[in-house]
Order: structure tokens, then sequence, then C-alpha cells
């Protein structure tokens, strides 16, 4: 069975926790979070012994790192996922805000470009071509979860177009080079939206 990583640290500001160790699946550990502030997750999605497709756990990470440095808003949670449906659905259950970032495999298209999909564009992409590398996984759970009313208050997929998911660590220079811009982009758009719900 795989494994995927649940809360384990918290950051400097009360709320922000990501996670660097695996946990049991169904054994997510309760975060205790002022219902004043949104909940806020960050799924990183992606096999790290597949080159590209590790590029979704890559940025989650590196916002974990940026985070120790410019803490996220109270309430947010940066998990790193298989991308198997019910582990989704666990991570993503009574969210405000969930944002999957993954690998996109592609017969063409240009390595390391980033792809946002939000609201209708998520389950019309997950239908058509499954969003990203994980992509069966990924549809099955936005599937399930709209027949079981258990998506997110709001749902963002953010795609990277891979150049290489060969075995092995190394990602290829374009989707390097892609990591930097996402982490800003999903780090401003949690603080958007943080900002927007603040009562």
């Amino acid at each position: 069975m795989g494994r995927v990583a649940l809360p384990l640290a918290r950051s400097g500001e009360p709320g922000a926790v990501w996670a660097r160790r695996p946990s049991r699946l169904g054994k997510a550990r309760s975060v205790d979070v002022p219902r004043q502030h949104p909940c806020i997750t960050v799924i990183g999605i992606g096999n790290d012994f597949r080159r590209d497709d590790a590029a979704g756990r890559v940025v989650v990470t590196a916002l974990a790192r940026r985070g120790e440095r410019r803490p996220l808003p109270p309430g947010t949670r940066l998990l790193v996922c298989d991308g198997e449906p019910a582990r989704l659905l666990s991570l993503w259950q009574n969210t405000d805000l969930t944002i999957v970032v993954d690998a996109a495999r592609a017969a063409s298209g240009r390595p390391g470009r980033i792809r946002r999909l939000d609201g209708d564009a998520v389950l019309r992409m997950a239908r058509r071509d499954g969003a990203g590398s994980h992509g069966l996984g990924l549809r099955a759970a936005v599937e399930l979860a709209g027949a079981l009313e258990l998506l997110p208050g709001c749902l963002v997929v953010y795609t990277v177009q891979t150049a290489d998911t060969a075995p092995g660590m190394r990602m290829s220079p374009e989707v390097r080079a892609a990591v930097r811009p996402l982490v800003r982009r999903v780090a401003d758009e949690i603080t958007r939206y943080a900002l927007s719900a603040a009562p």
C-alpha cells in the first residue's frame, strides 16, 4: 500500500503546517486551527524516483522551505501524496481551498509549462485526459468527491509539463526551472485567498 505524508511540523505562524515523514492512510492528525482562519491545503502529487514526475512533491517541499522565512497564513497545510483517490479525498475533505500540484504528461507541449485550472475546468480536464501524470487517481477523486459532495470549497489544480519521467531522481532543467515561479504563484494564491476570507 502506498503511504502519504501528513502534517507533523508547524511553522512560526499558528496553523501553518507541513509534512516531511510518512503516516498511515486515514491517520491524519488533527490540526488545532481556529475557525476564523480558512482551512487551506496544498497537495503535491508525485513520485520522487521518476524524474519530472516528482514536480508536485518538489514544489510543496520548496513551499515549506519558503514558509520558514515567510510564514504562510494560519490554517495552511502542505502535504504530499501518491495520487491515490481515497487519500486525496481524505486530505482535502472539509477544506475551504485545496491546491493540487502535479506533473502533466502530454505527447506534445513545452516542458516546464505551468497550467492553472479551477472550477468547472478541473472537472472538464479530469474527464478528458486526467489533468496530470497521476490523472486517473485525480480524475477518480474529483468525480467521486463530486458524487459524495466531498469536494473542497474551492479546488485549484496546477500542472507542470514534463520532459522525462523515466526512472531516476534528477528532474529535467526545464521542470527544475519551473519550480520557483510555481512556488511563488501558489504562495500568492494562498495569501490572496486568506485575505479575501478574513472576517
